[in-house]
């Protein structure tokens, strides 16, 4: 009996549904169709009272049970809102599973009846039901609706906030290249204002050489701090352009001094000049500390700016100060010595000079080139052969550099550069750091700013933006452009090309220092690369000649 008393007995329709179940495993009916289609019969009122003050957990014979009528099921979210975490949550879960189990079941029955049953079976579906799966259907609508709504404000915000960065980002650049231009003054500022931000590198500077010129090397005697233009025979030497306070004012970020080793001691005492000279580089910056320090990378500069000093770096000038020895050249970058210019206004045993335009590398001077490549030293090709160019380009891994040299299409001087050549320096990726020696760019002992300006603007027109520089090569020409005086002139230089609306503040930046600092870091990178390859160093010697001033092994 199901009902006593007027009462349904629990415990009867519990035993009729473990009856039913037991059933279904005798003739191994599928899961999906264990649960009963839907509601034959309108629920009896007295049953669903039962079941909302039932607590058992059986599901009565798919009229569920007490749960079914406390869970509400009036939820909304955007973005699928916050999880709900109520008591109510896991009987939520289980009611929604339990509902689209009869769901899939009553769709089962309707599928496999005639027409006349579908209508019949929709009939008897039980009220509840209906009206609580309409409900779901138009709950899920709306929740659908303002997840769609929120998408879209979110979206339009996020695009809003986008275009504005890149339009403020657009007015700046174009505020910063129109900046006031209208005198000479204003683009000093604009020019200061750079080179707070990018380090001013001078390719080559002839000072060292002037120090043993003029005081045989000793310090002591100079005041670099106060500066020599009133100090004997400073004062009225043609050859001296530098020191401390005019290279404050010129906003000099990184200078290499060159250790000069003249034609002359070829073959004599060039490697003992060569070490003579980077001892003396290495003092002046150790006196003068509070002002330079002795850099050896291309992270030293860029810190030493930040910190308000100028960087000193090394550069050899004449292949002969290695004296036909890979090991002297090691060396000297142990020293600090970070390019190497193969040769100056003379032919060395291994590479061609100007003078010699068609003479190139002889094998040593590819095993230079190499050896160069793997321990870091910048290939400086300034004073070197046509020839000798083409055959480092061809040869080398790395960038390379002329350190003070300009454009031969406007000045046919000895040791400028001819435009095919520049054009094999941009695809190599290298720097061309212009001249300020009046013979080379003027062609005559008189030139003026412009006359640079117009070196620069051919190379950048050849060779790209991003291959061009400065190397005036002051303290070792005599003759500098009116303009260009001295090392406190770069500003000028670089106002008088913001004269021109064709120069951008970005263009001034690449060329006053950043360009270099691409070139020095991809050396940098060539080294370390061929150093984690276990790249060994070259030991090819040349065979010495005989000479009086050289040992020579039995």
């Amino acid at each position: 009996m199901l009902m006593t008393s007027g009462q349904w007995d629990v415990r009867a329709l519990e035993a009729l549904e473990r009856e039913a179940s037991d059933l279904f495993d005798v003739l191994d009916v599928p899961e999906r169709l264990r649960s009963p289609p839907a509601k034959t019969t309108v629920m009896d009122l007295e049953l669903q009272d039962h079941i909302k003050h039932c607590s058992c957990s059986c599901n009565h014979m798919g009229y569920g049970n007490y749960m079914d009528y406390q869970v509400n099921q009036e939820q909304t979210s955007c973005f699928g809102g916050l999880p709900d975490v109520t008591e109510h949550t896991h009987a939520s879960n289980r009611t929604s599973t339990h509902k689209e189990l009869t769901s899939s079941t009553e769709s089962l029955a309707v599928n496999n009846s005639t027409p006349g049953e579908r209508h019949s079976m929709k009939s008897l579906t039980p009220p509840s039901t209906q009206s609580s799966t309409k409900g779901r259907e138009r709950g899920s609508a709306v929740a659908e609706n303002e997840r769609k709504w929120c998408f879209f404000v979110v979206t339009f915000f996020v695009a809003l906030t986008v275009c504005v960065v890149i339009l403020s980002l657009l007015v700046e650049v174009f505020l910063g290249n129109r900046a006031d231009r209208s005198s000479q003054a204003h683009r000093i500022d604009i020019v200061r204002r750079l080179l707070e931000e990018t380090p001013l590198i001078d390719g080559h500077n002839d000072l060292p050489w002037n120090i043993k010129r003029y005081s045989h090397n000793r310090l002591e005697y100079l005041n670099f701090t106060e500066g020599i233009r009133s100090t004997e025979p400073w004062s009225n030497s043609q050859w001296s352009h530098t020191d401390i306070p005019r290279l404050r004012q010129g906003l000099i970020g990184a200078q290499f001094w060159s250790a000069y080793v003249p034609c002359e001691a070829q073959g004599l005492d060039a490697v003992q000049l060569a070490l003579e000279q980077i001892d003396v580089i290495q003092r002046f910056t150790e006196l003068y500390e509070k002002h330079t320090a002795l850099a050896q990378s291309s992270q030293d500069i860029v810190t030493l700016h930040k910190q308000g000093l100028f960087a000193s770096l090394i550069g050899v000038e004449g292949g002969h100060a290695l004296g036909s020895s890979l090991g002297v050249l090691r060396s000297l970058y142990s020293l600090g010595v970070r390019y190497l210019t193969l040769t100056h206004t003379c032919d060395n045993s291994w590479a061609g000079a100007a003078p010699s335009p068609d003479r190139g590398l002889s094998s040593f001077g590819r095993a230079v080139v190499k050896e160069m490549n793997r321990i870091g030293v910048i290939i400086d090709l300034s004073h070197a052969s046509d020839a000798t160019a083409r055959d480092v380009l061809e040869a080398t891994r790395a960038p390379v550099m002329f350190s003070h040299s300009a454009a031969r299409a406007l000045c046919n001087a000895t040791g400028n550069i001819a435009d095919d050549i520049l054009r094999l320096v941009a695809d190599n990726g290298g720097i061309v750091m212009v001249s300020f020696y009046a013979l080379h760019v003027a062609c005559s002992r008189q030139a003026t700013v412009f006359d640079v300006v117009q070196h620069i603007r051919h190379i950048r027109a050849v060779a790209g933006i991003q291959h061009v520089g400065i190397g005036a090569g002051f303290d070792g020409i005599d003759a500098t452009p009116e303009g260009l005086e001295d090392v406190s002139k770069y500003p000028e230089l670089f106002a008088t090309l913001l004269e021109d609306s064709g120069w951008t503040e970005n263009d001034i930046g690449l060329l006053a220092g950043r360009n270099f600092l691409r070139v020095f870091k991809s050396v940098e990178n060539v080294r370390d690369y061929w150093k984690s390859a276990n790249i060994l160093p070259n030991e090819n010697v040349e065979a010495p000649k005989k000479s009086p001033c050289a040992y020579m092994p039995l």
